[in-house]
């Protein structure tokens, strides 16, 4: 109401003072024309009155000319004239002007009582507009705030478990019965250990995130499949690059390992390890489908993870200052890429998986477990890397042992709690979103579209099929026992997929 009166008052404004420019205006021409038309009268009359004066009568006989006195005469009646005449054009003037400034002076002041009102409404209305913009700004402050309150307490809620919804996306097999088969073989006594992998394959583990800060990140598995006289080998990549720049790399890393040995190459990912390689097959599928044989990811977010969504996410409360620790902790501390954890999130995961995907004439096998919320796990430690004792010459000298001993004295075993702050992770994802997890990756988002997925019903966490833990019982299976199975299971699933193809 305020603006609408606000504008009428400036709109009978602007319409007063065209109008008085338009009086003006023609006021102002009028008087221009009759001035032209008049000035050549006081020029005639003016001259004779001169006439008049200099002959004393009013007689039309010229004058005389002649004598001393008549010169004398002449110049001061010349000089009277040029007087009279020009007080007569001054007087002119100022009549004029005076004629030209009385209508604007009117309509000015008819308009002057509305020009009064307008500047009284203004002052009247200002404390009023002034607390209505107080009013507007809080608002749009209070809503900002509850935007971000809300978009934090909601979190990853309509995020997790996408893959599932998402339209065009083909459904999963279940392989957990043949992968236990599988698993129990190898583990039994009777047997001896049946262990089926073929050694016409090259296998290739590819480490996760924040890989190369753990030395010990699948040394286990390595060494395992490498005494059973398999080609093993850990992928070289930076765990802490962007997911396009690994799979890059490993593309080339696989081209390398195809043309040296003339083998194909089965692939073991784990956590964002599966998602580089997974990225690599999209992206270089035409390079590379003749020379990979299989994917296995396990644990791996394929559809992203609550844990790097809720940290990255945009527009909740102190987001900025998140990022900014982030950046520096992986950035200036880790030297790595801020979007190796961004690829992680949901949005960033959408959006790959959107315009790249992932081809299902490959193998394909997708892992997930639950970590155990149990109190006993706060006393589990994982072994992460070796710690080297100096030297003491001395002491080396002073015992008659080998040297291999003695090196291995000097290596402590560096622990950490991985598994407690794995369970306090699960703990917190399951009650805020309500969904299992290791720690780190929900089950649902592990679960690649168009995979066999293997869901065994052990309490494993995010990090133990890579490090070792202490205090694990001796009767359930082990890390490099798994990897085996599953790769056993891979490539089970290829020798039927030939078999399909050949029949048709």
């Amino acid at each position: 109401m305020q603006d609408m009166l606000t504008n009428i008052w400036r709109l009978t404004s602007y319409i007063s003072n065209r109008f008085i420019q338009f009086i003006e205006d023609l006021v102002h021409r009028d008087t221009n024309r009759w001035t032209r038309n008049f000035r050549v009268t006081p020029v005639l009359f003016s001259s004779v009155q001169c006439s008049k004066g200099y002959t004393g009568s009013t007689s039309s006989q010229p004058p005389q000319i002649g004598g001393e006195n008549n010169g004398i005469g002449e110049r001061k009646v010349s000089n009277n004239c040029k007087e009279l005449l020009v007080d007569k054009r001054s007087v002119i003037l100022n009549v004029n002007y005076i004629f030209s400034i009385i209508p604007s002076i009117l309509l000015k002041s008819l308009t002057l009582p509305l020009f009064g009102v307008q500047y009284a409404w203004s002052l009247g209305m200002a404390p009023w507009r002034y607390s209505f913009l107080c009013i507007r700004c809080t608002q749009v402050h209070i809503h900002r705030i509850k935007s971000r309150a809300w978009k934090t307490w909601h979190g990853s809620s309509d995020d997790i478990g996408w893959l599932q919804h998402a339209p065009e996306m083909p459904p999963v097999q279940d392989g957990t019965s043949r992968f236990l088969e599988l698993l129990s073989d190898i583990r039994s006594p009777i047997l001896n250990g049946e262990h089926s992998l073929p050694s016409s394959f090259v296998y290739l583990l590819i480490p996760g995130l924040f890989s190369n800060h753990g030395p010990l990140y699948f040394v286990a598995p390595k060494r395992f499949f490498s005494k059973m006289g398999l080609a093993c080998h850990i992928a070289k990549v930076n765990s802490e690059a962007s997911v396009e720049h690994n799979a890059l790399e490993l593309k080339q890393y696989i081209e390398e390992i195809y043309w040296g040995s003339g083998k194909p190459v089965m692939l073991l990912g784990h956590s964002k390890g599966g998602i580089d390689a997974a990225a690599a097959l999209s992206i270089y599928w035409s390079d590379l489908k003749d020379k990979v044989a299989g994917l296995a990811l396990v644990q791996s977010p394929y559809g992203g993870t609550p844990i790097a969504s809720d940290i990255l996410r945009e527009g909740q409360i102190g987001d900025k200052a998140t990022r900014r620790i982030m950046e520096l902790i992986i950035c200036k501390i880790i030297k790595g890429d801020i979007r190796a954890m961004e690829d992680l999130t949901y949005e960033k995961r959408k959006e790959f998986i959107m315009k790249h995907k992932l081809s299902l004439d490959i193998p394909l096998i997708s892992f997930h477990s639950e970590a155990s919320m149990a109190p006993g796990v706060l006393a589990t430690l994982t072994h992460i890397a070796h710690a080297e004792l100096p030297s003491l010459p001395l002491l080396k000298y002073s015992i008659d042992e080998s040297d291999s001993y003695v090196e291995s004295g000097r290596q402590v075993p560096v622990m950490i709690p991985a598994s407690a702050a794995m369970a306090v992770s699960a703990l917190h994802l399951r009650l805020r979103y309500g969904a299992k997890s290791d720690g780190l990756v929900t089950c649902c988002d592990a679960e690649v579209p168009g995979s066999v997925v293997v869901r065994p019903n052990m309490k494993l966490d995010h990090a133990w099929m890579v490090y070792s833990s202490k205090h694990r019982s001796s009767n359930e299976p082990n890390a490099c026992e798994m990897c085996e199975a599953l790769l056993a299971l891979l490539v089970e699933l290829g020798d039927t997929k030939r078999e399909v193809e050949q029949i048709l």
